[in-house]
């Protein structure tokens, strides 16, 4: 079959770049980002990708592409625009280790769906998490999803994959009250707060060394950016963009921090800044440094910024069961009145 070489076309179409080309005798365009969020250059090769996986398909029948270049030059190319830096970095290493590595050179069309469970069945009697054989079904459901959409098949093989019953579910520990008055008996003064910031407000790692103080208002601290690996972007989610309410203890706890903190006449300065207070302290440096040692002392050393989380999501669905039940109460006795 001759394949027809194009490079396609780039416009600006209300703000956004938009990409232009032929397929199957018709007219293709798609919108590839933002002008304000990305370079001409890169909106290029956006397009130069969506152009080779067409030529791909144009060149020699669907179910002779491979998984591997499927992944390479339609799948990962068009999700990286979804996927924040963080999100993308976790998700392209699973999928190589995981899948392309081992399935990669396998036609698109080759794929059957009791295969592919023996696949999460393996993983899972291999001793990966839930979490991750969880995902990796996600992952197939979609690359085989897209594959479907973009017309390489029929149909999509991973649709009813499942995790086994055999995976280990993750053992989600949460500390007691007694273990969470110890862990802040043995904290200093900048680490007690960060805790109690987790613990108390809910807040996550990135949100809490991102922090700055004009984010730290009266009774909330405003949410609206994150630290991650060095790098400070928007929160993980749209919901996490929040205020997050502050006790009555823990605005004294930022108090006493801000008395010993350096910067605080900048509202932009960091509220827990590295030793060049430049940047944000690192939470990896931080919790090896301040926390391992100390929690380790008094017999937490499993306890860590996941479990800070997961102890204040248990507290609180405690609280709303408290507070039902005594709502529960009212009710009933004013019936009985």
């Amino acid at each position: 079959m001759r394949v027809r070489f194009q490079k396609g076309s780039l416009c600006k179409r209300h703000g956004a770049w938009v990409g232009q080309w032929r397929e199957d005798g018709h007219r293709r365009k798609r919108a590839l980002g933002l002008v304000s969020e990305i370079t001409k250059s890169e909106a290029q090769a956006m397009l130069a990708n969506i152009l080779a996986a067409v030529r791909a398909r144009q060149r020699e029948p669907a179910q002779n592409v491979l998984l591997n270049d499927f992944v390479g030059h339609a799948y990962l190319p068009f999700y990286r625009r979804k996927w924040k830096g963080s999100t993308g970095m976790c998700n392209e290493q699973r999928i190589k280790y995981h899948l392309t590595a081992e399935l990669g050179r396998r036609e698109l069309g080759s794929f059957k769906r009791d295969e592919l469970q023996d696949l999460l069945d393996r993983k899972a009697a291999s001793g990966l998490s839930y979490s991750v054989v969880a995902h990796l079904g996600w992952d197939l459901r979609q690359i085989f999803g897209m594959a479907v959409a973009e017309g390489f098949l029929p149909k999509n093989p991973a649709e009813l994959l499942f995790v086994p019953r055999e995976c280990p579910r993750p053992n989600t520990l949460v500390m007691t009250l007694e273990e969470v008055r110890k862990l802040f008996a043995v904290l200093e003064v900048r680490e007690r707060l960060i805790a109690r910031l987790a613990i108390l407000a809910g807040l996550r790692p990135g949100e809490i060394f991102a922090l700055t103080w004009e984010r730290l208002q009266a009774e909330y601290a405003d949410i609206r950016q994150r630290v991650y690996r060095g790098d400070v972007d928007s929160p993980k989610t749209i919901h996490s963009v929040r205020w997050a309410a502050l006790s009555d203890g823990l605005l004294a706890a930022i108090q006493e921090w801000r008395e010993l903190s350096p910067y605080t006449d900048d509202p932009e300065a960091w509220v827990f800044p590295s030793e060049t207070l430049k940047t944000s302290l690192g939470r990896d440096n931080c919790w090896r440094r301040h926390f391992k040692p100390k929690l380790e002392a008094i017999g937490l050393g499993w306890v860590n910024f996941h479990v800070f989380r997961r102890t204040h999501s248990s507290g609180r669905r405690e609280r709303e069961r408290v507070h039902q039940d005594i709502i529960g109460a009212s009710a009933r006795g004013g019936q009985r009145t």
